[in-house]
């Protein structure tokens, strides 16, 4: 088995992966992913024990058990390109044989539950309400840079999309993945569903004016009005299309879960979303155990 060069993967003096700073025994097989780094100790103050707790930059983990079920929560920061890190250094961990740098004969599979806020894109989409996302459009093209990329897209999607938006080709293609149906159907019925774009950016890329004026100021409306086999876009974020396109890759499974804090279409604001992610958080920990 050919030997991964210490340029490519590369491993700390304390045997921990480079940027996570985590050994393979430190993390669940369920895995919370969070951006927002305050909100891991949101997650882990329900656990019944904290086995590990590891913080390098703004990647947090916390490790431990929820009634009974060993569960890890991540805090990714912001971006799919953190996403980028997180993903492949978390496969890493339980496919590639750190001390040999050699990728491991038995293939091992992750569960990835993202718990994220959004804004939504449709009328009736209503603040503080939740929304799982079946697929997520990455506007980010991350995923263009891998290989394989076109084996967990849908490609007809991408191509009758990038000509309802009559897509300006100085922007990075997008790209289509589902989530993962044995994940969804774990975390049941009871969210609203839809497809979620994941951004580059929280103003121009998702149509906010400030002070710069945006290459398309009807991008929103356009992105309202699409539809696919009856689907419908629902809501913006920011880290899901990575998430979905990599483990897809990647051989895990992945599933995101937003709090809707804002609705694009009607211009509101949630008065305090932060109660209404400690209820989703429940709600997944709870979907988790079953």
């Amino acid at each position: 088995m050919k030997e991964i060069e210490k340029s490519e993967l590369i491993i700390n003096p304390d045997g921990s992966i480079f940027h996570l700073h985590l050994k393979p025994e430190q993390i669940a097989d369920d895995i919370i992913l969070v951006g927002d780094p305050g909100r891991v100790a949101l997650v882990s103050e329900h656990f019944d024990k904290i086995e590990y707790i590891v913080k390098n930059r703004e990647f947090i983990t916390h490790t431990g058990y929820y009634k009974g079920k060993r569960i890890s929560v991540i805090a990714t920061g912001i971006g799919t390109d953190n996403i980028d890190i997180v993903i492949n250094e978390l496969d890493a961990l339980v496919n590639i044989d750190l001390k040999s740098r050699t990728i491991k004969d038995e293939h091992k599979s992750l569960n990835f539950v993202r718990i994220g806020t959004s804004g939504g894109l449709q009328e009736d989409l209503e603040v503080d309400s939740f929304l799982l996302s079946e697929m997520a459009i990455g506007f980010d093209g991350l995923l263009n840079f891998y290989k394989q990329r076109d084996e967990v897209c849908n490609l007809d999607m991408e191509e009758k999309f990038i000509k309802h938006m009559n897509w300006n080709p100085r922007i990075a293609s997008p790209y289509f993945v589902n989530s993962s149906e044995i994940l969804n159907k774990r975390l049941g019925d009871a969210f609203n569903k839809g497809i979620t774009i994941s951004s580059p950016g929280f103003y121009g890329p998702q149509g906010r004016e400030l002070r710069l004026k945006i290459q398309d100021s009807e991008i929103n409306n356009k992105i309202r009005t699409f539809r696919y086999d009856n689907m419908r876009i629902t809501n913006y974020e920011m880290e899901s299309s990575a998430i979905f396109g990599l483990s897809g890759l990647l051989g895990h499974n992945a599933s995101t879960v937003c709090v809707i804090i804002a609705n694009r279409y009607n211009k509101q604001y949630s008065k305090d979303y932060k109660i209404a992610v400690k209820k989703l958080i429940k709600i997944v920990l709870d979907k988790l155990i079953e």
